[in-house]
């Protein structure tokens, strides 16, 4: 990953997990994945804490493990971070006026698969990916040899909000404390290796740790009440339990934010769960101008309570207006390697069609010697762009602080979506220091 995408909080808190290293039992990510694709039809990291018993820590990692890997494989079919239909149930509750869904500057992959820690980044150039009723056709996936073409898009140029995360003002004793009560979790916060903790950091009882970050990223996790808790001795377990109600998932979270101070009708609020699941996740995403904010408040939760959340324990401020390139100059810019435009939703053909199970052939013989004066293949991907939306997305600057600029996603008449920043050229540092 590049140093932007080393900065998110999300992915310094899983670095410093001292159980990263451990892995489900053999076989299970294949199944996952199996599923998935079946039924689917649609930043220095802190100080990690002291390891203890693999027992507890295999307790700890379990709930997460599961449900990042659940979410990762329906990101490999559906390519956004979001949730395949037909994998998960539950939708929208929309307390803030249906906003739309937030831009991501970062490839699918990156904003997800990659994102959970678990995947590897997509190779640059063509991704090629088969399906029976594909023909194993090349689709672009970013960073490959795209021919963009559009008509009809708007030349006017304006200007829109940007916001930023005031991480600093946030990171005081008294809000983690509060944070700790809300929560739950016993102990004064303490201020050490780059990040607030409270509550016992060993697996044994509810904890807290907030990443001294951009966005101020917190964790909490009671590995009490997790279903995948083993007893004692025991490696293995099936979890148990029915899974809660996406009202009562929604309604935890709408209180963990209110508790903090923070007004539940400025966030749209999501909640899903997966085939075989004993628990459900929430999501309240902030929302700007109409605009859902990708980085959403999310918890998790089981018969017995909410075991896990996350979020962004920073406010978002406005910095002002930013001048902003029009639809048409923002399409241009699809071909410019300045902007390294990524796709972040994965054509409709690939979100719909079961990954191919042909068993592989093993050859008896190379290939043949290419023939003198033969065309050397030189894939280029045809992209005719048919819509374009103006939006909101977060970016990580240099100095380890989130911005969040307007942003521009693009659809394909594939279904696929790209995306480009939209600020315009005199408000971007293109030298980075």
């Amino acid at each position: 990953m590049n140093d932007n995408e080393q900065r998110d909080p999300l992915e310094r808190l899983r670095v410093a997990d001292p159980a990263a290293g451990l892995e489900a039992r053999d076989g299970f990510a294949d199944e996952v994945v199996a599923r998935v694709a079946a039924e689917t039809s649609a930043a220095s990291p802190a100080e990690a804490p002291p390891v203890t018993g693999l027992a507890v820590e295999r307790a700890r990692r379990r709930p997460t493990w599961l449900q990042v890997a659940a979410v990762a494989a329906s990101l490999l079919v559906v390519g956004a971070a979001g949730y395949g239909i037909g994998l998960t149930t539950g939708g929208a509750t929309n307390l803030a006026d249906g906003a739309a869904p937030p831009v991501s500057l970062r490839s699918g992959a990156d904003a997800g698969i990659a994102e959970q820690g678990m995947m590897p980044e997509p190779p640059t150039g063509d991704l090629k990916m088969s399906a029976p009723d594909l023909g194993g056709q090349i689709y672009p996936y970013g960073g490959g040899r795209n021919h963009f073409s559009a008509s009809g898009l708007s030349t006017s140029e304006g200007t829109a909000v940007a916001y930023g995360f005031d991480a600093r003002a946030a990171s005081a004793a008294g809000t983690i404390a509060a944070l700790a009560a809300a929560l739950g979790v016993e102990g004064t916060p303490e201020l050490a290796n780059g990040s607030w903790t409270a509550g016992p950091q060993d697996g044994t009882g509810p904890a807290l740790g907030v990443s001294l970050d951009g966005t101020l990223g917190f964790w909490y996790s009671d590995p009490r009440i997790a279903p995948w808790q083993c007893a004692d001795g025991t490696e293995t377990c099936e979890p148990s339990g029915q899974v809660p109600s996406e009202q009562a998932a929604i309604d935890a979270l709408r209180s963990l934010l209110a508790s903090t101070g923070r007004d539940p009708s400025a966030y749209e609020f999501t909640s899903e769960t997966w085939e075989g699941a004993v628990t459900r996740s929430a999501q309240a995403w902030p929302v700007r101008d109409g605009q859902r904010i990708d980085q959403a408040w999310t918890v998790e939760l089981s018969n017995d309570g909410m075991f896990s959340a996350a979020g962004a324990l920073a406010e978002l401020v406005p910095l002002g207006g930013y001048p902003v390139v029009s639809e048409q100059e923002a399409f241009d810019r699809l071909s410019d390697p300045r902007f390294g435009a990524q796709m972040t939703t994965l054509p409709i053909a690939m979100q719909d069609a079961p990954a191919t199970t042909d068993e592989w052939v093993p050859p008896t013989e190379p290939p043949a010697a290419p023939t003198p004066g033969a065309e050397v293949s030189w894939t280029v991907n045809d992209v005719e762009i048919v819509e374009a939306r103006l939006g909101l997305a977060s970016q990580w600057q240099p100095d380890g602080s989130v911005v969040v600029v307007p942003a521009y996603e693009f659809t394909d008449a594939d279904g696929g979506t790209w995306s480009v920043i939209a600020v315009a050229d005199a408000k971007l540092d293109f030298a980075g220091e």
